[in-house]
């Protein structure tokens, strides 16, 4: 199962709650996961509301008002010591993760000196680790593998905060979904997706567009706080099964035989070859005429590509003559999404079809620039990304 948010009105961690309880997470699912905490008391209750005359799921989050200015260090250990299951504390703590990052970078502070305030009150840290609580018995109880996400709305205009008037869409949560490289929208003349909401966003969207080709199995619509009147304040969870099948299209395979050329400058043509639009370009060694060694150069690219890419071969090697063949290809679905480890971020490509994930694969640059910057072998990081990988995108 996949599932997809529509963020046409924005986005909050209560309308996360709402829409979870709405696709048929039990609300003492949610409860549960906040009375692990062993705070200040927190009651969650759910009712039917309108939303411009839509249907839709309300959770009220009922708690005293806070006094506590919880930092980073103080959340994560109240939510490590929960006893909480592995997938929900992970999740939370990325998500406090990326809103203490954006506080930080608002504020021009270290991130230890950032106290969370509005986002670190008892009602918000209710609705971070009851989502990520939610999300989890998704996987469990649904089969639910990856979640995508809908452009944001963010809204605009000025509110005002524990440090005086801001701009609206808040800067912290426009830099949380810059990290993730979310796309927004303004639209509106109020704030649409909260710090909070879009931290939730980005810990568990792995992409973003429009909605995912799949045979739909439930729709959960969660309501907002407000009803304003540009629109239905709602975000909607949209379960179903992929309905992906393996793609077949056509394209150009080009070749040519090379014994005359310094090897030194393969690397580079190569590289300009995929610059120009090939989809694949490699080199096979080959015994030529005469006992001469050499390499056989192949080039996939699509029908548009053709034309650069027979420019680059005959501008940069030292053949005078090409093959071309019309080949069928099929191919998986191809996407791609973003993990962390220690907190440094690692592309991942998902290839899938209608059985669901068959393979994942972690970007080799992306490990090795975060072992650079955590001062740790290759090796480690390559080997806790691809566990941590493994571990969102389940095989099938």
């Amino acid at each position: 199962m996949i599932g997809w948010f529509d963020c046409a009105a924005g986005a909050s961690g209560d309308m996360f709650l709402a829409a979870l309880v709405d696709a048929g997470v039990p609300l003492d699912t949610l409860q549960d996961s906040v009375d692990a905490l062993d705070v200040e008391p927190v009651k969650l209750s759910s009712r039917t509301v309108t939303r411009h005359g839509l249907r839709a799921t309300k959770v009220d989050v009922a708690c005293e008002p806070g006094a506590h200015h919880r930092n980073l260090p103080t959340i994560r250990a109240l939510i490590e010591g929960a006893g909480l299951a592995e997938p929900v504390t992970r999740d939370a703590v990325d998500a406090f993760t990326r809103l203490a990052d954006a506080e930080a970078a608002a504020h021009g502070v270290d991130v230890a000196d950032v106290h969370f305030h509005e986002v670190g009150a008892l009602d918000a840290l209710t609705d971070i680790v009851a989502t990520c609580a939610g999300v989890d018995w998704l996987r469990r109880e649904r089969g639910l593998r990856t979640i995508s996400a809908s452009t944001v709305t963010v809204g605009g205009g000025t509110t005002t905060g524990a440090h005086g008037g801001i701009p609206l869409p808040a800067p912290a949560a426009l830099f949380v979904l810059s990290g993730v490289g979310a796309p927004v929208s303004g639209e509106v003349d109020y704030e649409a997706c909260t710090p909070t909401g879009a931290a939730l966003i980005a810990t568990h969207a792995v992409e973003f567009g429009g909605l995912p080709p799949m045979r739909l199995a439930t729709v959960g619509v969660g309501a907002g706080g407000h009803d304003p009147r540009q629109r239905a304040n709602v975000l909607r969870l949209l379960l179903g099964v992929p309905d992906v099948a393996a793609a077949t299209r056509t394209a150009t395979a080009i070749e040519c035989n090379v014994d005359d050329m310094d090897p030194r400058l393969w690397p580079a043509t190569l590289t300009e070859l995929l610059a120009a639009g090939a989809s694949d370009a490699w080199l096979t060694p080959i015994l030529m005429k005469k006992g001469r060694p050499g390499h056989t150069l192949h080039v996939l690219c699509p029908e548009g590509s053709t034309s650069a890419v027979t420019d680059v071969i005959f501008r940069n090697t030292t053949t005078i003559g090409l093959r071309r063949a019309s080949v069928v290809k099929e191919e998986l679905e191809r996407r791609f999404s973003t993990i962390y480890v220690d907190g440094r971020p690692v592309g991942v490509k998902i290839a899938s079809d209608d059985h669901g994930v068959r393979h994942v694969s972690v970007e080799y640059e992306d490990v090795a620039d975060a072992a650079a910057r955590l001062g740790r072998p290759v090796k480690s990081v390559l080997a806790r990304a691809e566990a941590a990988a493994r571990e969102l995108f389940e095989l099938t």
